[in-house]
């Protein structure tokens, strides 16, 4: 159980003790996607929806998600954010919705869990916004696409 940081030796859970760690600006952009109709679409795209602005208030939502994530998640760290982002693009192929989400601090753990946050949210806040015309849609693809600052640098996509 050692392996796993948020687990002490008891096997007790535990926030992860960051002291030591350097203070780096740390970014982590997550992705997902809502499946729905091509009809559910076209009602966003025409906005006839029954709920009003459906990709600005999924993307302000997953904005405020991410703020709230430490409240969420017991064990994330309260982390001061320099920068949250979401972008939600219609996907005619698919169809439904693509969801990017980036979020940025200066600290001494990474963001991962609030880049998560904020698209998951979004996805539910499409998802929430739309249901009264289509109940077969679905959330997929919730994951982490990029991150950079720490230990570990991955590939990085930037939201513009």
């Amino acid at each position: 159980m050692s392996d796993l940081s948020h687990l002490d030796q008891e096997g007790r859970a535990r926030m992860v003790d960051v002291s030591d760690k350097a203070v780096t600006a740390r970014t982590a952009v997550a992705r997902g996607r809502l499946v729905c109709a091509a009809e559910t679409v076209a009602l966003v795209r025409e906005n006839r929806t029954p709920k009003g602005a459906v990709i600005s208030t999924a993307e302000l939502a997953g904005i405020m998600a991410a703020k709230q994530t430490a409240n969420l998640i017991p064990l994330c760290h309260p982390l001061p954010l320099s920068k949250a982002a979401v972008r939600i693009a219609i996907n005619d192929d698919l169809p439904g919705f693509d969801i990017e989400a980036e979020v940025r601090t200066t600290g001494q753990t990474g963001v991962e869990m609030e880049a998560l946050t904020a698209a998951s949210i979004a996805a539910l806040t499409l998802y929430d916004m739309l249901k009264a015309v289509d109940k077969a849609m679905r959330i997929e693809g919730i994951e982490v696409t990029a991150k950079s600052g720490g230990k570990s640098d991955w590939p990085q996509t930037v939201i513009t």
